[in-house]
């Protein structure tokens, strides 16, 4: 059945502005838009067939594409929250029966996002089109989860922590976040990094494609290639931390480059920890 939805995206997709007002093109984009919500289609899904772990379909981030492009703007929502955007993307609208707790005060999830059963989205959050965030995490306050970004089951975003979405180009890997992490205040992950399942990024560390990650305990660096992104080992636990400048003006200041380090792996003092992080849930 998605064999032949895919054949249709690619169709329509590749129609350029012919498929602006098309009736079969929007039916079709909103096919995929209503899988995209149900879970039953993703932009990246494991598979443990290829090296990252990870698959990217990139014929569903073009379909994502497909409903920006034939999306029309328009006036949407009540009398006390109004907006304008493209009509194919409006808020997404939950139920009792999704099982999602969604707490008032200023939460939004964008249509075409999966957003899982006993998942909790605080306010002020955002979770974008594309995403997919897994059973029981918690979406914290001015937190987001950004457009085809991977949300596994168990995390926790803490308050605003920023998972960048990648939905240009159509092949790259959004950024991942894998079964049980914990994900602190004022992080950044960007550019397609993954981090493997249980690794916790402290407060305040940023992760992008151009990040270097010092491993004090396995002592290795870990970089993005040309071919795989960043990625934080399982269980790691991430620091903010810094490196000097060793040459040039930068020496001669004293200056130094941030440096996100691995100081430890999770044990059970780790697991004390986020005991709380089952009470909130």
């Amino acid at each position: 059945m998605n064999g032949d939805l895919q054949e249709r995206i690619e169709h329509w997709f590749a129609q350029g502005a012919a498929a602006i007002g098309n009736a079969e093109a929007e039916a079709c984009f909103l096919e995929l838009r209503g899988k995209l919500e149900a879970g039953e289609l993703r932009a990246a899904e494991p598979d443990a067939s290829v090296p990252l772990g990870w698959r990217v379909n990139g014929w569903v981030k073009r379909g994502i594409l497909l409903g920006f492009r034939i999306g029309t703007m328009r006036e949407m929502g009540g009398e006390t929250l109004r907006f304008i955007d493209k009509h194919t993307y409006p808020v997404r609208r939950f139920v009792v029966a999704d099982g999602v707790r969604v707490v008032p005060g200023g939460v939004s999830a964008r249509s075409g996002a999966y957003v899982a059963k006993g998942v909790a989205l605080i306010p002020p959050s955002y979770v974008n089109v594309g995403a997919y965030v897994d059973e029981g995490t918690m979406v914290d306050s001015h937190a987001l989860v950004g457009s085809c970004a991977q949300v596994g089951k168990r995390v926790h975003l803490s308050a605003a922590a920023q998972i960048g979405g990648v939905l240009e180009p159509v092949n790259a890997s959004p950024v991942i976040i894998e079964d049980d992490c914990l994900i602190g205040g004022n992080t950044g992950v960007y550019e397609g990094t993954v981090v493997r399942r249980r690794a916790v990024v402290a407060a305040g560390t940023v992760l992008t494609r151009g990040t270097p990650v010092y491993d004090l305990v396995k002592g290795e660096i870990y970089k993005a290639t040309a071919e795989m992104p960043l990625v934080i080992p399982e269980g790691a636990v991430v620091v903010p931390g810094s490196r000097a400048v060793s040459k040039g003006k930068g020496a001669e200041w004293g200056l130094s480059l941030a440096a996100p380090v691995i100081v430890k792996y999770r044990d059970e003092k780790t697991e004390l920890s986020l005991v709380l992080e089952e009470i909130l849930r």
